[in-house]
């Protein structure tokens, strides 16, 4: 590997760690400054080493989450897994101590995103043990099924993720109106269906003939509700059509935008529109780009400025 692509491979590992230093306050010395380093930053041998150690038993616990539903598994080898749940447990809460105990703002830790992720990858395993009668309440079931949320714990690994994520929300305000149209399309097909149907061919209500707009659109097709009028079925074909445009446009959407930040998530500055409620703008005439000098020009640009000299 090249010195550049070093540089290259580091710089995301730097500029998340500097976004963690602002956001949690690095300590300034000390075995807390230390255990930030190896935690909050994988720049390091030992960061490294904790986030691919880490990574392993996140995904290892999932899969034993996994494992744990199918009935003949957990029949089988449920000591193993119960033990193995307290260990995943155990690792858990030991890292979110740690995390807690690093930074200088541990309120603002917890209360991250992060943070939330990390509490209940490990508060489902302590609310069975120590709160039996959660079980009146909740179904033990959902408060296994809980753990999966430490799947989003790899997030926080992914540059390509959050460079994804950022992508979305830079473009939830197009994504949200065309959301908003595809609803009103859903709705106006659905009660002309319900029109065009009836009760008599399974459409007997608006609701259910969204559904089947919905799921028609969608380009799922149950084949519970199929129309059988000509008519309907000329509306059923419009809405087949349609819905290869609600998966091209968001992806486009998404798509555009993730170019328009570049490789290193760095968004290119444009004019901002008016931060109105689905406020639209005119935009205004792209201006032409500079003009490169071709090697000859720039000779003879040179030259000329040469004789002036003289």
């Amino acid at each position: 590997m090249t010195p550049s692509n070093t540089l290259a491979s580091a710089a995301p590992a730097r500029s998340l760690s500097s976004t963690s230093d602002f956001r949690f306050d690095k300590p300034a010395r000390g075995w807390r400054r230390t255990l930030f380093t190896v935690i909050f930053e994988a720049d390091t041998r030992a960061g490294l080493l904790f986030d691919l150690s880490l990574i392993a038993v996140i995904v290892t616990s999932v899969l034993v989450v996994i494992l744990d539903s199918v009935q003949p598994i957990r029949e089988q080898w449920r000591p193993v897994f119960n033990a193995l749940e307290w260990v995943f447990t155990i690792l858990f809460t030991l890292e979110y101590i740690a995390r807690l105990s690093c930074v200088n703002k541990p309120l603002r830790y917890a209360l991250s995103f992060y943070g939330v992720i990390d509490l209940m990858a490990l508060l489902p395993t302590f609310l069975v043990a120590f709160a039996p009668e959660m079980a009146y309440l909740i179904d033990v079931r959902v408060l296994r099924l809980l753990r999966v949320f430490r799947i989003f714990k790899l997030s926080r690994y992914s540059v390509e993720y959050r460079a994804l994520v950022s992508a979305v929300a830079a473009s939830r305000r197009k994504i949200t109106v065309f959301v908003g149209f595809v609803m009103l399309v859903v709705l106006v097909m659905g009660t002309l269906m319900y029109v065009v149907e009836g009760p008599v061919h399974g459409f007997t209500s608006i609701p259910v003939a969204i559904y089947w707009a919905i799921s028609t659109m969608a380009t799922v097709g149950f084949g519970d509700l199929v129309p059988k009028t000509d008519l309907g079925r000329a509306i059923a074909s419009v809405m087949m059509l349609l819905g290869w445009g609600v998966l091209a446009v968001p992806t486009g959407i998404v798509t555009a935008e993730m170019a328009r930040r570049g490789p290193d998530d760095d968004a290119v500055p444009v004019a901002l529109a008016p931060r109105g409620i689905l406020a639209m703008s005119v935009p205004s005439a792209p201006t032409a780009p500079p003009r490169r000098l071709t090697p000859a020009a720039r000779r003879r640009a040179l030259a000329q400025h040469r004789r002036g000299g003289r």
